[in-house]
């Protein structure tokens, strides 16, 4: 689905005001793949790391969290989209995503159903803050700093709201792994549905299936590593994770090349 809402660039001073080219990728349906793919290796990734390195969830979380805001800080210094940067914040921040909400819950107790609520009063409370200082929250308007900083929190907490309500959903309910895959699939076809044929905003529509889409990678990336005896195709988290770190970066790559998927400078002087 596509945002079609857009802003006018800011034109605040200072460091937080700075303005730049709009720091996203248009939403396309190669958005939409990567994004899923990249859920799908932060599921995968998290889980092939604990095993291989033998270290727990939160020091796996200190030091890809390291990793994480040197990628930013190349994010974060050019003035436009650069494919490579931000899509390896993207597997980065799911990775990381996925350990803070595993850390909570295997290391501390914390129950599936308090972290989703944990996550969720963040996720809104970061999407009420950001709404309240900048006043949209259309993913066409990074074109400041203070609002990147504003969209790579919220993707955080996204990120782990979804790997907690996944995990509740596909684990505790017992609904299984394939199950998870059609009720999250079915649930942002129908949130597509609404958009495009009955006029669900845009910027709800966007973040909504955006939330949905960790869960249903998550469930997606489970379904193929995890043994059959526990419902999946026993690929296997090391295989899993080549084969979508893989794709992800062919298209990476074609994007690069084609930008196909950068916003047309025109488009960016559009009004609300």
């Amino acid at each position: 689905m596509s945002t079609a809402t857009r802003t006018t660039p800011a034109t605040g001073t200072g460091l937080f005001g700075r303005n730049v080219l709009n720091k996203v990728p248009e939403v396309t349906i190669y958005f939409w793949i990567i994004k899923i793919l990249c859920t799908t290796v932060g599921e995968t990734g998290a889980d092939n790391l604990s095993s291989r390195y033998n270290l727990s969830d939160a020091t796996l979380a200190y030091y890809t969290g390291a990793i994480l805001v040197a990628v930013l800080v190349f994010v974060f210094a050019f003035n436009k989209y650069i494919p490579l940067f931000y899509w390896a914040g993207i597997v980065l921040i799911s990775v990381v995503g996925t350990l803070i909400t595993d850390n909570l819950v295997d290391n501390h107790g914390v129950a599936l159903h308090t972290t989703t609520i944990i996550f969720s009063i963040a996720t809104i409370a970061s999407f009420a803050i950001w709404y309240g200082v900048e006043r949209t929250l259309s993913i066409h308007s990074i074109v400041t700093l203070r609002r990147e900083v504003f969209y790579w929190v919220t993707v955080l907490f996204t990120f782990a709201l979804g790997t907690a309500a996944g995990d509740y959903i596909a684990e505790t309910s017992g609904l299984g792994y394939w199950k998870s895959i059609i009720l999250f699939g079915g649930s942002i076809a129908v949130i597509t549905v609404a958009h495009l044929k009955f006029g669900l905003n845009a910027i709800f529509a966007f973040w909504a299936a955006y939330v949905l889409t960790r869960p249903l990678g998550a469930s997606i990336g489970d379904y193929m590593s995890q043994a059959k005896a526990d419902g999946g195709l026993a690929l296997g988290t090391n295989t899993t994770s080549y084969i979508f770190l893989g794709t992800i970066l062919a298209l990476v790559v074609y994007l690069s090349i084609t930008r196909v998927d950068q916003t047309p400078p025109e488009a960016e002087a559009l009004p609300a």
